[in-house]
């Protein structure tokens, strides 16, 4: 079993190199989104209705870990192969790292193409953005991502390998249908999404810090994570700030979502060299969080 869950993880990269995202329609998260996207709006009990979403999540858990099982019992392979299937459909680094490289890329040549761009990276208006800001919104939300996306998906995969491979493709889904149900719902302008903010605030803790040790790593400058506590809490999110504050220490720029956050005040916005920087340390970690998924579920 653990031969073929270290496959699945070489597959999932694999597929990710490959062709980066399922096509849309036959995307599994695309559905769980139209899944979950009836609850989007107001309701008499909303925190009731918002119990439904980790209900959905635990669901979509136990599907996918029925269905690797019943492969499992046709062919011990077609279980490993859906099992890369499920984790290739549950992380992206491949787009992230293309959209964000895009926008730092726009950001000093055609600014507003980048504005144009940005919105599919992350979710803040960008219409009065400066360059530097375009930039800094590109690396924050690259390494923001890398924690939700990737890290998190794949640590939960690797833990479960431990118990077994449909207990490791369950947990790659449920940490992605929790995170969807979060970026979907979990806004304070939506009541509904409280539950799925909580959860995804609980589920999220530990890949972010490992986010964070990540990019550490990537960078070869561990220093970054003392100086990057200084600043972690300063985001909204508990979570989000470890691998965001982290690679603003790492690059030495200052990181800044205007009215909400700065991380590294003392530095300058990043220029393109930094920015461009910023976003390949987040894909190196992300290699080595498939490495490291890899490693510990073969063993």
């Amino acid at each position: 079993m653990s031969v073929l869950a270290a496959g699945a993880v070489l597959l999932a990269a694999a597929l990710d190199w490959l062709v980066a995202e399922p096509p849309t329609r036959l995307h599994p998260v695309v559905w769980y989104g139209r899944l979950l996207a009836p609850l989007d709006r107001e309701w008499a009990q909303p925190w009731l209705v918002g119990l439904l979403a980790p209900v959905f999540a635990i669901g979509a858990a136990l599907g996918v870990a029925g269905l690797v099982t019943l492969a499992g019992w046709l062919h011990p392979l077609a279980a490993g192969l859906l099992a890369g299937l499920v984790l290739f459909s549950t992380t992206s680094r491949r787009m992230l790292l293309e959209e964000a490289r895009a926008v730092v890329t726009l950001s000093d040549s055609d600014p507003g193409a980048a504005r144009d761009r940005l919105p599919a990276l992350a979710g803040r208006d960008p219409t009065q953005l400066s360059p530097g800001e375009l930039r800094s919104a590109a690396v924050e939300s690259a390494a923001e991502n890398l924690a939700d996306g990737l890290v998190a998906p794949l640590l939960a995969f690797a833990l479960g390998a431990l118990v077994s491979l449909p207990v490791a493709a369950g947990a790659a889904a449920f940490v992605k249908a929790v995170n969807t149900g979060d970026s979907m719902l979990g806004y304070r302008s939506k009541p509904v999404g409280w539950a799925s903010a909580r959860l995804d605030d609980l589920v999220m803790f530990v890949p972010a810090r490992v986010s964070a040790a990540l990019l550490a790593a990537a960078a070869v400058a561990p220093a970054s994570l003392t100086r990057a506590s200084a600043w972690a809490d300063t985001p909204p999110s508990p979570n989000s700030g470890w691998p965001m504050a982290t690679v603003a220490a790492a690059v030495d720029r200052r990181l800044d979502k205007p009215g909400v956050y700065t991380l590294n005040p003392d530095a300058p916005l990043p220029d393109r060299e930094a920015a461009d920087h910023g976003v390949t340390l987040v894909g190196r970690a992300g290699l080595l969080a498939v490495a490291l998924a890899g490693v510990v579920a073969w063993f």
